[in-house]
């Protein structure tokens, strides 16, 4: 492996956040992938959140974003129509 500038790891990382794939990244740019891992991980730790812990948190957020809609669409059907609940 040869030496990569800050500026070369920098844009890997950009195109990481952007949403390239590891794989694709580690191809386009000459670099182990293992190695572009362990650059976004020490970038996360520095962040103190994971990306993984930030996906999860995006997953979370759209199930409640979706139950809330839910219930707000029942909540309304049943204040137009005697059939739905109570």
């Amino acid at each position: 492996m040869s030496y990569i500038s800050p500026e070369q790891r920098a844009k890997i990382v950009q195109a990481i956040k952007d949403g390239m794939e590891y794989v694709d990244a580690a191809k386009a740019y000459h670099v182990r992938e293992k190695t572009i891992r362990g650059w976004m991980k020490k970038k996360s730790n520095n962040a103190h959140t994971s990306s993984t812990e930030v996906e999860k948190l995006k997953r979370e957020n759209l199930a409640l974003k979706e139950m809330l809609a839910d219930m707000m669409l029942r909540h309304k059907l049943n204040k137009k129509s005697p059939l739905f609940g109570s």
